[in-house]
Order: C-alpha cells, then sequence, then structure tokens
C-alpha cells in the first residue's frame, strides 16, 4: 500500500456509488487550518498538490507549507501543478501532434511498439484559427471559406486526420465547429473528473492565451507555451510559484441598457491600473450571482487583458445549472454537486469570505456602456465620450496621414472617405460570441436597423463569426439571422477570424487609399485583441 497515497484519502458517497478523494479537509485537520479562508482557486490548487506529494513528485514539507498560506506569504513556494488535461488550438497543436508522430516513428525504428507512445495527459485539439474571411455577405460565405481553408491546409488536417483515430488520449475536433474555447464550455469541460474510482476537479493549462475562459465555469485554468504543454502531455507537471490572490468583491447592480461586455471592459481597465500580472483573480459577493455563467466566461476571457493568471469564479448552483442545460451527464452533475461540497469548493452568498492577497470592491451599478480602443483592449471609452475621443485620437493620429477625404469607387458607387474610415465590421470573438444574451442583443439591433431602413456600405467587410453552431441554431430560431443577413453580416465560419487578424483580404481600392493616399481607417469588432494593425494591416484604429 502506498502510504504517501493513503494519507490524505478519504470515501465519498453520491447516491450508491462510492469514490475515493483526496481530501481537503484532511489536510486542515492535519495541518490545523481553516480550509475556508483560503480562496476558491488556491484549494483547486492544494488538492492537486496532494496528488503530487502521492505520487512522489514533493514532501510533506511542501503540503505543510502551502496550508499555512496566508494572505500576507510572499510568492516563493515552488509547487509542481500537473492539470486533468491539455487545451490546444490548430496553430499550436499540429507541432504536438507531429512530436508524437515521430516518437513513435524512432519507436518502429528501434523495434518497439509504436502504439506505447500516447499522450498521459489527455490532449484536446479544436481546429479553429485557420480560417479566414475571404467571402463575406453572402449566404455561401461559410460553405466558401470552410472549403478555401481546406485547401489551404490539406497537408495538416491530413496529419491531424490521422492523429484523431492514432492516439486513444487525444481528442481533435475538426474545422467549422466553433471557437476552441466556447467548445470547450459547451462539450469538453467536465467540472470533476473520474479516474479509476478517484474524483478530483477538472483543470486545465491550454495553449491559447485565452483558455482562461474556463474560469468562468469552476475550473481552473490558464494559458502556457507550446513546450510546456507538451512536457505536461507527457507527464511532466508544470511548476508554478504560488501566486497571490487578488479578490474581486461584486455587488450592486447591471442597468437595463448595460451588457457584460460593458462589465469587461470597465473590469479590464479598473485591474490593469491596479496591476494584477502574475496573479489569480477571484470573483465573489452577491453581484456575482446576477452574472449568468456565460457572462461570467465573457469576463474569465479578458484575464490575458487585465493581466492576470487567471480569472476565477467559484463552482455555484448557476454552475450546475449551466452544465445541466448543455446537456452533461446527471450522473456527473450530481457527482460535481456532492464533491464540490464535501471539498469546500461550492461557493454561495453565505460562504464565508476567504482571506485574500489584495481586495477590491467593484459595483456593477457604475458600469455604462462602453468600448475600447482604438488600439488596446483597455483603453476605456464610455459610449457618450466616443465621438469626441474618436475624433481627439484621429487628430492626433492623423499626423503623416491624409487630412482631407479620399474618393474610391467599390462596385460601381462613389465614397468620399474621411479620415478614421470605417473598413471592418466584425461580429467574431470568443469573449462576446459566447453569451446568448449578447448574440441576441446584435441580431435585435440588426432587426431595429433594418427596420429604420439602414444599411452597411459596400465597401465595409462585414462577417459574423459564430463560437459554435449553437448560435446559429437559436439565432435562426428566433429569426434573427435575416436581419443580420440583410445587413451582410452573413456567418462567415465557426472559427477565430478576424480578431486574429484572419479578416481576409480587403478591396483593392481601400488597400490603394491606405497605402498610396495615407487613410487612417479603422475597424469595429467585438473581440479582445484590438492592437493596432492586428485585425487588418490597414486598419490603425480598431
Amino acid at each position: 500500500m502506498n502510504c504517501k497515497a493513503e494519507l490524505f484519502k478519504s470515501t465519498i458517497a453520491v447516491e450508491a456509488d462510492k469514490y475515493e478523494i483526496f481530501d481537503l479537509n484532511l489536510v486542515a485537520d492535519r495541518f490545523s487550518f481553516d480550509l475556508e479562508k483560503i480562496p476558491y482557486s488556491l484549494r483547486i490548487l492544494l488538492e492537486n498538490l496532494l496528488r503530487r506529494y502521492a505520487a512522489g513528485d514533493v514532501g510533506i514539507e511542501t503540503v505543510e507549507k502551502f496550508a499555512g498560506w496566508s494572505p500576507e506569504s510572499s510568492a516563493s513556494l515552488e509547487i509542481p501543478f500537473l492539470p486533468a488535461r491539455v487545451l490546444m488550438q490548430d496553430f499550436t497543436g499540429v507541432p504536438a501532434v507531429v512530436d508524437f508522430a515521430a516518437l513513435r516513428e524512432e519507436m518502429q525504428v528501434n523495434g518497439a511498439a509504436p502504439e506505447a507512445v500516447e499522450p498521459r495527459v489527455p490532449g484536446d485539439l479544436i481546429i479553429d484559427h485557420s480560417v479566414q474571411v475571404d467571402c463575406f455577405g453572402s449566404p455561401d460565405a461559410c460553405d466558401y471559406n470552410v472549403e478555401r481553408e481546406y485547401q489551404r491546409n490539406s497537408e495538416r488536417y491530413t496529419l491531424l486526420g490521422w492523429g484523431q483515430q492514432a492516439f486513444d488520449n487525444l481528442r481533435i475536433v475538426p474545422p467549422g465547429q466553433g471557437i476552441i474555447h466556447q467548445i470547450n464550455l459547451e462539450y469538453l469541460a467536465d467540472l470533476v473528473k473520474l479516474d479509476n474510482g478517484l474524483l478530483y476537479p477538472d483543470t486545465v493549462l491550454g495553449t491559447d492565451s485565452h483558455t482562461t475562459m474556463i474560469n468562468g465555469l469552476g475550473i481552473l485554468g490558464w494559458g502556457v507555451g507550446g513546450i510546456e504543454a507538451e512536457a505536461v502531455m507527457v507527464g511532466e507537471p508544470f511548476y508554478m510559484l504560488v501566486p497571490p490572490v487578488v479578490g474581486v468583491k461584486i455587488h450592486g447592480t447591471l442597468a437595463p441598457s448595460v451588457t457584460a461586455t460593458d462589465l469587461v471592459l470597465k473590469l479590464t481597465a479598473v485591474l490593469r491600473e491596479h496591476g494584477v500580472v502574475g496573479k489569480f483573480v477571484e470573483y465573489f459577493g452577491p453581484g456575482v450571482e446576477q452574472l449568468s455563467p456565460t457572462d461570467r466566461a465573457v469576463i474569465s476571457n479578458m484575464t490575458p487583458e487585465y493581466g492576470a493568471t487567471a480569472g476565477f469564479f467559484p463552482v455555484d448552483i448557476k454552475t450546475l445549472e449551466y452544465f445541466r442545460t448543455t446537456g452533461r451527464d446527471p450522473k456527473l452533475l450530481e457527482r460535481a454537486a456532492v464533491y464540490c461540497r464535501h471539498q469546500k469548493l461550492f461557493y454561495s452568498s453565505a460562504a464565508v469570505q476567504p482571506e485574500y492577497s489584495e481586495l477590491l470592491e467593484f459595483d456593477l451599478a457604475e458600469v455604462e456602456p462602453a468600448v475600447a480602443g482604438p488600439t488596446l483592449p483597455y483603453q476605456h471609452i464610455p459610449l457618450k465620450s466616443l465621438q469626441k475621443r474618436v475624433e481627439t485620437d484621429i487628430s492626433r493620429e492623423v499626423d503623416g496621414h491624409s487630412t482631407t477625404p479620399v474618393p474610391v469607387v467599390i462596385d460601381g458607387s462613389e465614397y468620399q472617405l474621411e479620415p478614421g474610415a470605417l473598413f471592418i465590421a466584425a461580429l467574431s470573438s470568443c469573449t462576446n460570441t459566447s453569451s446568448p444574451e449578447l448574440m441576441i442583443t446584435a441580431g435585435l439591433l440588426a432587426k431595429k436597423a433594418v427596420n429604420l431602413g439602414l444599411q452597411v456600405p459596400s465597401y465595409v467587410k462585414t462577417s459574423l463569426a459564430p463560437v459554435s453552431r449553437v448560435v446559429t441554431a437559436y439565432l435562426d430560431q428566433l429569426g434573427l439571422l435575416d436581419p443580420l443577413s440583410q445587413l451582410n453580416f452573413d456567418p462567415v465560419g465557426y472559427g477565430c477570424s478576424s480578431c486574429i487578424g484572419n479578416s481576409g483580404p480587403l478591396h483593392p481600392e481601400l488597400v490603394e487609399a491606405v497605402e498610396e493616399k495615407q487613410l487612417y481607417a479603422a475597424s469595429v469588432i467585438c473581440g479582445n485583441r484590438n492592437f493596432s494593425g492586428r485585425i487588418s494591416p490597414y486598419t490603425r484604429a480598431n
């Protein structure tokens, strides 16, 4: 018997079934500390550390030192963290599959069974970063863009097709299904894992910075480099310092005209100014109960933009309801509910407030409609100040650009394009298009615009890149796809498009207006990567 493994183990019952767990309550009893005073995100790290102790990766003194965590603790304790799974998109996932293929080839050359090479930690690879907006403003745009995507990436996709059937511990989601982080929310996340009778929290390390989106569902995860992710997949823990945790107590109520986007833009500006780099941010308070899990995911998604490692919402009753409505196995939900409550990972307003390294108060009532830009996602602009700010930004940036209208002819129509002319309008981002409330709002806004007889100029490149096919389904059921289409916002594909610079080509006349006549152009997007030139090299303001 492994004495280390048994030291902190206990058994819990879920209906007629019994499961083993590494019990946080036993650690609290052994080292005499109040588990409820430790932030929820660190409780998950502590449980992970118990399993690393049982595996022999650390000694009991490391567990004891972690158990002595306090807000005054310096970030000097290094711990090994082995997540439940690794999440990859195609740009960063292909090298991992290539390396595993090379290992199998080497095994075969040396007379060993190549099938012995298998990821020790499960991997999920979602192909979502290769779609490009070649065609737009047409009902056939999505089919055309997917066809072009396969043509451009046939060799890579052949490799991934092989990997899909070759490895038991690697799930690959093919192109045209959705954005990596939404697929993670809707399908891949388990909340609590079951492995040979042992229950433990679902945790994720990903090769994309916005892996943090999963924290909106109470699942701890963040982005790392490709080498670190590959090391984890072969069973090597990710070594990290125990981070300071900034508690954000949310209270108040959002005004009816305020969206989750407005909220996250304000939070991003506040947290960026406070300074949260290298820290966990943990949200709690009565205001959290008013936020849907998809709204929380919007906030967690933009963690890289406010600079933290993770932006964590503990599991609560709304989390379980989200898993229920997205079709998860009822047995999984029952196990998760019992497990999280036993381990004190379940949050309610009646719960004891943990102690935090730093504490911020955030009033939802102070949030107002806003945008961010023109070049950084934490440049917060209240909507009421937008016109003045844009005029100021253009006057400042226009040095070296044309200060007079530039005439262009597009599709037989002549336009006089002023400095700041809009080239791209994109509904494309895992941050915002994951929220049904936000997407339905966009559809209703389109319907209102059509009813008012508004039109989009033909030179503006429009696109709707839903995060998953679920989005298209509910917009269609609500009769909102048609008004979006009438404004040329037809679905162009299911994946990261404009927000990672895959906006596709612009009209040659627009390119000429920028390159030869120095027009200062702009885009408007619901993305989170609005750095100058990222959406398109021809749009300076985004």
